[in-house]
């Protein structure tokens, strides 16, 4: 009897071991996957329950109409890009076979809420047509979600749509004090009015345009010369008394297996100052600048501007810029970083961002793509405020590394520059060099950064060209265009 009593209460502690592990796992399924499973694109319920509401409209920051949604029946809607591909890499798209991306996905929840209750009472109280009113509340009402007010300025995304072309690349535009995107372009683009041909372009012999890629958040590149922006501010946050000293620039740095670090075209420059190295961005002077401080110290400042972080912001996903991590010994890949190159990588937004901090007087601010959200009646429904995320460099930092951008842009008389001085505008140019997949040399890409006016930035600009050759032609003139869209006058 005892050994029965006792496999009966073995059996026991098996099936109640069992079942708390059944409710243990039901409870982890619900709370932690169930919502990542709710939130699929493919979950049929969802589909359902957006569509009991017409999608809400994105707007510009002007409040023009971006998007359309209109019913097609009582389980589907249409929704309708109305600038096609000008405005698809900053919106996303959704579609029901397909997902959803981008702006669409990160206010989905608003686009999809309903604020009926709030829109009858406003209508009530505005109307004061009681006989009217109570007719239409007879009437069953199409059910409309909430708009989304973007800070996309609509010169500026056409300025740089239209400038970058048929060359693939990016372009992001920030409002340096508010951290507004303005613009972001990415190219090769597509219609996202028609996901189906994007879709099977993106998988079929145009898979490596990547088109479906956003750029400006997403792409990856060497940064090359415009990195100096952020080895000039290193050099100055740990001895400001850099700037008075004198460098020798015989074109080269030598080390010590034989390698060289060259200056673009192999130029000499010989003894410049710092302010002069950064006009004509010298290698030499600022490869010998990253090996003097170390890898510790100068990561730690491209840590502040967001180097491997993921830097938070609304409406948008960044990718996470790179920055290695580097033994004292290995003074070539140290100085490789200095200048850009090397493992060093970055986006688009990361270089807006940089400068952005710069001429912020060192505040980096949080970018936002969104700056409210309405009801379907255009009531403020949530105010998306400004947010500092963090001080950079310090303000006097700041100060010289401007001073040190408008110098180098009111030197150059190169074609497109004449509207950058206009403006009072401060920049950088960069040639990123990277190798194709069988270790060949690809043509650099070309980069430039900017701020303007240098002297009360209204706008901080990133442009890419891949493939560009460099920063002076097409990526300053793109710059150039989309600033004038922004600041210059009807």
């Amino acid at each position: 009897m005892n050994d029965l009593g006792k496999n009966v209460r073995n059996v026991m502690v098996v099936f109640l071991f069992c079942f708390i592990a059944l409710i243990s796992y039901m409870v982890y399924f619900q709370v932690f996957k169930g919502p990542d499973i709710a939130a699929m694109p493919g979950n049929v319920r969802l589909w359902a329950k957006r569509n009991e509401v017409i999608r809400g409209t994105i707007y510009d920051r002007n409040g023009e109409a971006l998007t359309k949604s209109k019913r097609i029946d009582e389980l589907s809607q249409d929704r309708e890009y109305v600038y096609k591909d000008l405005y698809t890499h900053s919106l996303g798209y959704i579609d029901e076979q397909y997902g959803i991306t981008g702006l669409e996905e990160e206010f989905d929840s608003e686009l999809s809420k309903y604020s009926g209750a709030g829109n009858n009472l406003r209508k009530f109280f505005k109307d004061f047509d009681l006989k009217t009113f109570f007719k239409e509340r007879n009437q069953e009402d199409e059910k409309i979600g909430n708009g989304v007010v973007t800070t996309l300025n609509p010169k500026a995304q056409k300025a740089a749509y239209d400038l970058l072309g048929d060359q693939k690349g990016a372009v992001v535009a920030l409002n340096p004090k508010t951290g507004e995107i303005l613009a972001m372009v990415s190219k090769p683009t597509y219609d996202p009015n028609n996901m189906k041909l994007a879709i099977e372009g993106a998988t079929a012999e145009n898979s490596e345009a990547g088109y479906l890629i956003n750029r400006a958040v997403e792409g990856l590149y060497p940064p090359g010369s415009v990195m100096k922006t952020i080895t000039l501010s290193a050099a100055l946050e740990n001895d400001p008394s850099v700037a008075n000293r004198t460098f020798q620039d015989k074109g080269k740095i030598t080390f010590a297996d034989g390698r060289e670090l060259n200056n673009y075209v192999h130029q000499v420059h010989g003894a410049i100052s710092l302010r002069k190295g950064f006009s004509v961005s010298s290698n030499v002077v600022f490869g010998t600048l990253a090996m003097e401080l170390g890898n510790e110290k100068l990561k730690a400042v491209a840590e502040n501007f967001g180097f491997n972080s993921v830097v938070p912001a609304v409406g948008t996903t960044i990718t996470k810029s790179q920055f290695p991590t580097l033994e004292e010994y290995e003074v070539g890949s140290i100085a490789q970083s200095g200048i850009g190159q090397g493992s060093v990588l970055t986006t688009p937004m990361e270089m807006a961002l940089m400068v952005s901090a710069v001429s912020n007087n060192g505040m980096l601010m949080q970018p936002k793509l969104v700056n409210k959200v309405i009801d379907s009646q255009g009531n403020t429904v949530k105010e998306i405020p400004s947010k500092e995320l963090k001080q950079v460099i310090s303000p006097e930092t700041s100060a010289v590394v401007r001073d040190y951008m408008k110098t180098l842009v009111a030197g150059k008389t190169f074609y497109g520059w004449d509207m950058l001085q206009k403006y009072g505008a401060g920049g950088k140019t960069g040639t990123a060099d990277y190798n194709l997949p069988d270790g060949s040399e690809a043509i650099p890409h070309g980069w430039f950064v900017s701020i303007a006016p240098a002297d009360d930035p209204q706008v901080a600009i990133a442009v890419i060209v891949e493939n560009g050759e460099n920063g002076v032609k097409l990526p300053a003139v793109i710059a150039a265009n989309v600033i004038d869209a922004i600041l210059g006058k009807e």
